[in-house]
């Protein structure tokens, strides 16, 4: 098969899709990645291409509502509009026998419908398929009950912000697109069912696989991150593409929480939801804007994190707690979770977090760790990739 994968977002929604295209030229399909700029992702060995955006410049996190009007209309609008013809000129000129995409590539059913081709839409979070069992983890952090599936209706109307842009999409096509595409082939959703049960009223073409990850991105190259890790115990702290409130306090409550259990700190800044000031830039801190999740987690002793769906799995698969400090989005729903399944504490809110709180949660996670060893046993023999291959090749015959 010919398959084109499109993608969106930070890092995390770029992984899992690097992964699956690994995954699908390894089974000799010819695959194309359409991602965003700059996700930080490694595309080593892949077909890429660039849908000509950089999420990293459009995240008004932290900003007024009249800032975030504004980034809107003069930032995220233009982006939006280059970022879904690019995708339609993309998919034209690789004329795939198959689309996988992201839900925010809104343009991929049209342009799918167009080429007549089956297309197959990928959650990273369980918030567009409805269902009783849970609320969109986007919308509401109470289970509604019965009104639970009213809640998706939010999250699959939230298209209708970008309508002109989907519509200058449209014109792109090589016919005209009828005004509803059809319905998704197929659904996968890259997530460990031990850490979500699939719900009961879900649709038999909706496929909860296990996380997407490759079985060989286990280690790295950086000499000082080595020396750093074998020098004793740490924690590993990182908030991925999350940026607003007092990035410094953060890293300033979280340095000083550890040394007071006598750990040290592997600080990831990322996009700017920790930044680590030069007064505590010391020997038993390691600060980096990223570091590789795969060969630094298991070696941690626990990990405090924001919540993002790629950075559960990984701290799942290593088996050690988690402290979460949920920003926004799905963030409080996998908190929740975490605590839920005893795989750490209640989720501590971002502008809550503070070294008081901090050292209650660090003084119990001991008591998390034997569940969350036989946790990461059980993620790391799933086999999501295989799963979601065997459902694309069933797709086109």
């Amino acid at each position: 098969m010919r398959i084109l994968l499109l993608t969106g977002g930070s890092r995390g929604d770029v992984e899992p899709f690097a992964a699956l295209a690994r995954a699908a030229a390894a089974h000799g399909h010819s695959v194309r990645l359409g991602v965003p700029d700059n996700s930080g992702a490694d595309l080593s060995g892949i077909d890429a291409v660039s849908l000509r955006i950089d999420f990293a410049t459009l995240a008004p996190q932290g900003l007024s509502a009249l800032s975030a009007a504004r980034a809107f209309t003069e930032s995220i609008r233009p982006a939006m509009k280059r970022f879904l013809a690019t995708a339609v000129r993309e998919a034209l000129t690789f004329a795939p026998d198959l689309i996988v995409y992201h839900p925010k590539v809104l343009s991929a059913p049209l342009v799918a419908d167009a080429l007549g081709v089956p297309h197959v839409l990928v959650e990273m979070v369980p918030s567009v398929t409805s269902t009783r069992a849970f609320p969109a983890p986007a919308i509401s952090r109470a289970n509604l009950g019965p009104l639970n599936r009213a809640t998706y209706t939010a999250v699959n109307s939230a298209g209708a912000l970008f309508r002109r842009e989907l519509a200058a999409a449209r014109t792109l096509l090589p016919r005209p697109s009828t005004p509803t595409p059809t319905p998704p082939s197929a659904t996968l959703l890259p997530i460990s069912p031990q850490l979500l049960r699939r719900p009961k009223d879900w649709p038999a073409t909706v496929h909860l696989t296990g996380a997407w990850r490759d079985e060989d991105s286990h280690g790295h190259d950086d000499p000082a991150l080595e020396s750093f890790i074998a020098g004793g115990p740490f924690l590993y702290a990182g908030f991925g593409s999350m940026v607003g409130g007092d990035p410094v306090g953060r890293a300033v409550a979280i340095i000083e929480s550890a040394r007071t259990i006598g750990c040290r700190v592997v600080a990831a800044e990322g996009w700017g939801g920790l930044r680590v000031p030069g007064s505590h830039r010391t020997d038993d801190v390691f600060v980096a804007q990223t570091v590789p999740h795969g060969s630094v987690l298991p070696r941690a002793t626990a990990a405090i994190h924001h919540g993002g769906a790629g950075t559960v799995h990984a701290v799942a698969r290593a088996g050690i707690p988690s402290i979460v400090v949920p920003f926004l989005a799905d963030q409080p729903f996998w908190g929740q979770r975490v605590h839920t399944l005893g795989l750490g504490p209640a989720p501590i809110p971002r502008k809550k977090l503070t070294k008081t709180r901090l050292d209650a949660a660090l003084a119990r996670m001991d008591s998390f760790r034997e569940r969350a060893e036989r946790t990461g046993a059980l993620v790391r023999s799933e086999r999501g990739l295989e799963y979601s291959i065997r459902v694309l090749e069933s797709l086109v015959r």
